[in-house]
């Protein structure tokens, strides 16, 4: 056998009889299922991200290449070394990677590419669009990484190749050139830090400084809290009324079952949170997790944000654009405020959450997803179907758990634990070594009934982290609405005296008011005189007026 057209993969494989050792021009060699390499591949890519991935399939091509043709050189009896420098695409067809056939350029307007080539049943491009669908780069990166390897070995200088279409992006076959690493313009130079290691090193670098620094405000959280004397549920949340655990066990129950959530409620009492429990606690916490405000996108832009759109679709519509169902693929797609959604969208979110597909605006076909919906309104949605301002049919198809989280003032047993860890990570997030609250502050926690739930109580926490000037917060750190919040007139375990509750309200209102006697006496409903003479009993200041 001698030359490149007698290469035949019979003589080129040798098969040890003891062992099943496998060697391949001299080499040993392993065979192994495609669909492990596409496994490995989405799995790298889940755990690194695409360009990590990207950089290692790549570097892992150009290595094969490399050690293929070194092992050429001597393995076959080469009439012209002009032939062994040319054998790569040969060798790639007969491995079962990849089908070449060269392209011969006679007529070309730039510089003749070093080498060129056209690929069809790439193993590469079959993997991707099985595991992770049509991509919107060109896919087949150990490939291009191997005809580098080989070619850069052969003419003892580095060759790079690079893959203009590739059947796993939609192109009809896969075009790959090869240059020298002077011959690439600078705009067609971005992917050649694939072939270098400091693309690996890189992104590896920032993962783990990502997961130090993590560690270390998870180590500064824990001893915040410890400060603080507080003690959280896993989740990070915060469930002491019975109410609220019963919200939270109904969630993560529900997050074991793959199906839609409606999570209701007043604004701010934390429906984004328990979406994220949810995400959490399933088999898809390992993927995205998207969350998009429907009330903040305008109709006319928002099917674009959830189904994407095709290029030309409509004015600005430079570039095929995959949707938020497209980019949460095997993971959650949270819909706050979706009673917002326009009536006409309605229908097509029916249709993506019933069919479990979607289509672009401005295409024909339509892309299977893989994605579990949570929803979130504050909304009465059964009230807004009965008024026809809300479909009846997807009220029901995402009401199929419905999560109902209470106010913060039906379960005054969170105020003070939630101001708790609301003070540790404001502290720790604006530098202020806070240690608690005093009695005066926690207890006009306790009176406000909090008509902004937990969001105003974390604004209201942060306020007085900033304001404070001791080691603690004190009353008069709080908002005004906070510090004028008059007693509870709800009777507890332990009742006060009917003296004690008058004095404590009256002061309140008095207050309240700003100190104006004619203003609090008309509310209470006594003359002034009265309240000057209830003032002067409780030695208030206001009476020596």
């Amino acid at each position: 056998m001698a030359g490149l057209e007698g290469l035949d993969l019979r003589e080129l494989l040798a098969f040890e009889p003891k062992g099943g050792v496998i060697r391949f021009a001299g080499q040993r060699a392993l065979l192994m299922d495609p669909v492990t390499l596409g496994l490995l591949r989405k799995e790298l890519i889940g755990m690194l991200g695409m360009t990590a991935a990207r950089g290692i399939f790549t570097r892992l091509g150009y290595a094969h290449g490399w050690r293929t043709a070194e092992a050429m050189k001597t393995a076959v009896a080469w009439p012209d070394e002009a032939e062994w420098r040319r054998a790569g695409g040969r060798l790639h067809t007969l491995m079962g990677q990849v089908r070449v056939e060269r392209i011969e350029r006679k007529d070309t307007d730039g510089p003749e590419p070093f080498a060129e080539a056209q690929w069809s049943d790439s193993y590469e491009a079959e993997q991707h669009l099985l595991h992770l669908g049509q991509a919107e780069e060109p896919v087949c990166w150990s490939l291009t990484g191997f005809a580098s390897g080989y070619l850069s070995y052969c003419n003892n200088k580095t060759i790079y190749c690079a893959e203009l279409k590739c059947v796993g992006k939609g192109d009809a076959f896969c075009h790959i050139v090869g240059r020298p690493e002077a011959e690439w313009s600078a705009e067609c130079t971005e992917f050649l830090r694939f072939y270098e290691t400091q693309c690996m090193e890189g992104v590896l670098g920032q993962v783990t400084e990502a997961l130090r620094q993590t560690e270390r405000k998870l180590r500064a959280k824990r001893q915040s809290l410890a400060r603080a004397g507080v003690t959280e549920d896993p989740s990070g949340m915060v469930a002491r009324a019975e109410s609220m655990q019963r919200v939270l066990n109904l969630a993560r129950r529900s997050a074991k079952v793959d199906t839609t959530i409606l999570v209701t409620g007043e604004s701010g009492v934390g429906k984004e949170r328990i979406a994220r429990l949810i995400h959490d606690e399933s088999g898809r916490s390992h993927k995205a997790f998207i969350a998009v405000n429907c009330a903040a996108v305008t109709e006319s832009l928002l099917e674009s944000e959830l189904f994407g759109h095709a290029k030309g679709a409509f004015t600005g519509a430079t570039n095929d654009r995959p949707g938020l169902f497209e980019a949460a693929h095997g993971g959650t797609l949270f819909l706050d405020e979706v009673g917002e959604v326009p009536p006409a969208m309605q229908a097509k979110l029916l249709r993506a959450l019933q069919e479990r597909e979607v289509r672009r605006v401005g295409e024909n076909t339509s892309r299977k997803v893989d994605v579990r919906v949570v929803a979130a309104t504050n909304r009465e949605l059964s009230e807004e179907v009965r008024l026809g301002r809300f479909r009846q049919d997807l009220f029901y198809r995402l009401r199929v758990i419905e999560l109902r989280i209470p106010p913060l003032r039906e379960r005054k047993e969170d105020i003070l634990p939630l101001a708790r860890l609301l003070l540790a990570e404001a502290g720790e997030r604006l530098g202020r070594r806070v240690n608690g609250l005093s009695p005066d502050a926690a207890d006009q926690l306790l009176r406000y009934p909090w008509p902004g739930n937990v969001r105003e109580l974390g604004n209201a926490i942060e306020r007085a982290v900033v304001l404070c000037e001791g080691p603690r917060v004190e009353r008069d750190d709080l908002p005004e609405e906070v510090r004028a919040a008059p007693p509870s007139l709800t009777p507890t375990s332990n009742p006060r005296r009917l003296e004690d509750m008058e004095k404590e309200y009256i002061l309140a209102v008095l207050a309240q008011n700003g100190g104006n006697r004619s203003r609090t006496a008309e509310q209470l409903d006594i003359g002034v005189a009265t309240l000057y003479r209830k003032l002067k009993q409780y030695g208030h200041p206001e009476a020596a007026h």
